[in-house]
């Protein structure tokens, strides 16, 4: 308020308002004085129609809009950066358990290279087996088969050395032994 009738005498104190000459101080010939009418009318008015307090409450709506954008831009702000926190953790969670994937992987790899190795490795020791078995077997198969012969060939002289050298009484007698003793060992 002391502001505003320091503003007003000092217009009036000004060489501007000086009086036209030859016309009163006071009168509508003086323009300076008209429009300094006017002006204090017209904030007269303004003071009347509450225009300063309409305008100083706008302004304070105006920043308590800007104070709560400002909170809501902090507090969306401060989630982003709860959630740029979370995904950086997630993120280095499922770094991590993939590597122990990958090392788990290569372990299970290792184990199942040893395990085919042994399975292969005692594959070829029973296939190794099983021929030298069958060799073992063509062996004993052939000796058999030689001894066989053998006999049958040693049989087949004895009986022809025999043939020759018997008589009839004499191979009658051994028919007879051979079939008590044939007899023997069935029964």
């Amino acid at each position: 308020m002391m502001f505003r009738i320091a503003v007003i005498v000092t217009l009036l104190a000004s060489p501007a308002l000086a009086a036209v000459e030859g016309k009163p101080f006071f009168s509508l010939y003086n323009t300076d004085l008209i429009v300094l009418a006017a002006f204090i009318i017209f904030i007269g008015v303004l003071i009347y129609a509450k225009v300063p307090g309409k305008l100083t409450g706008f302004l304070d709506q105006r920043s308590d809009t800007i104070k709560s954008e400002l909170e809501e831009a902090r507090r969306l702000r401060e989630e982003a950066l709860e959630l740029h926190a979370s995904f950086e953790r997630r993120h280095a969670e499922v770094k991590d358990k993939a590597a122990r994937m990958v090392e788990k992987a290569k372990a299970d790899a290792e184990i199942a290279a040893e395990q085919t190795k042994a399975e292969i490795e005692a594959s070829i020791a029973r296939r190794l087996k099983a021929a030298e078995d069958q060799i073992a077997s063509a062996e004993a198969s052939a000796i058999r088969q030689v001894r066989d012969q053998a006999t049958s060939v040693a049989v087949a002289a004895a009986g022809s050395v025999i043939a020759k050298n018997i008589d009839a009484a004499r191979s009658d007698a051994l028919v007879a032994d051979a079939i008590k003793a044939v007899d023997e060992r069935l029964h």
